[in-house]
């Protein structure tokens, strides 16, 4: 069975991101989902040099290195993509393997704002390429007004839901 990865750019429980993730996943079909943990230290070169890679860091790795593929939701703050998230690549980055190379990768996000995250978005792939992560092109999810669009706790919003079911069956064949 194929294994997907999740990741969500924002720690809260109830984070539309997750709930999205939910969705694709759900739209991806049968699969074995991870949920990828992100609650990393902040990246420090001398607890690196000190330490090596903290386990929180090495079970991340070992996760994308096992996962056929990783599905990644993140709000956008200020215009760019969650610390949370640019502190995972970062520490991701560190790992000799280059886990996330050729590894393939879907994009999307739930903002409260109108535009959905796109400068959030833009960033995330600008920070993956560097990675040799293969990024889906498209077509682009991200979701406006996200506390209405979740409003029961599902995403039912038709459009919506057609452009992530054709993000996850593009996902799925580049699995295939």
């Amino acid at each position: 069975m194929t294994t997907l990865l999740t990741i969500s750019g924002s720690l809260r429980t109830g984070s539309y991101n997750r709930k999205l993730l939910t969705e694709a996943v759900e739209l991806y079909g049968p699969v074995e989902r991870i949920d990828a943990d992100i609650k990393l230290p902040l990246y420090d070169g001398d607890l690196e040099a000190r330490d090596g890679l903290p386990d929180a860091v090495t079970r991340l790795v070992d996760q994308i290195r096992s996962a056929d593929a990783v599905a990644i939701a993140s709000p956008e703050y200020n215009k760019a993509i969650t610390g949370v998230l640019k502190n995972a690549l970062d520490w991701i980055s560190r790992d000799k393997r280059s886990v996330l190379k050729d590894k393939p990768i879907a994009v999307m996000s739930a903002n409260a704002g109108r535009t959905g995250g796109e400068a959030g978005q833009y960033m995330l792939r600008s920070c993956l390429v560097p990675l040799g992560a293969r990024v889906l092109a498209g077509p682009g999810v991200m979701i406006a007004s996200a506390g209405s669009e979740f409003e029961t706790g599902r995403l039912e919003n038709a459009r919506y839901l057609e452009t992530l079911g054709e993000l996850m069956t593009r996902l799925r064949a580049e699995v295939d």
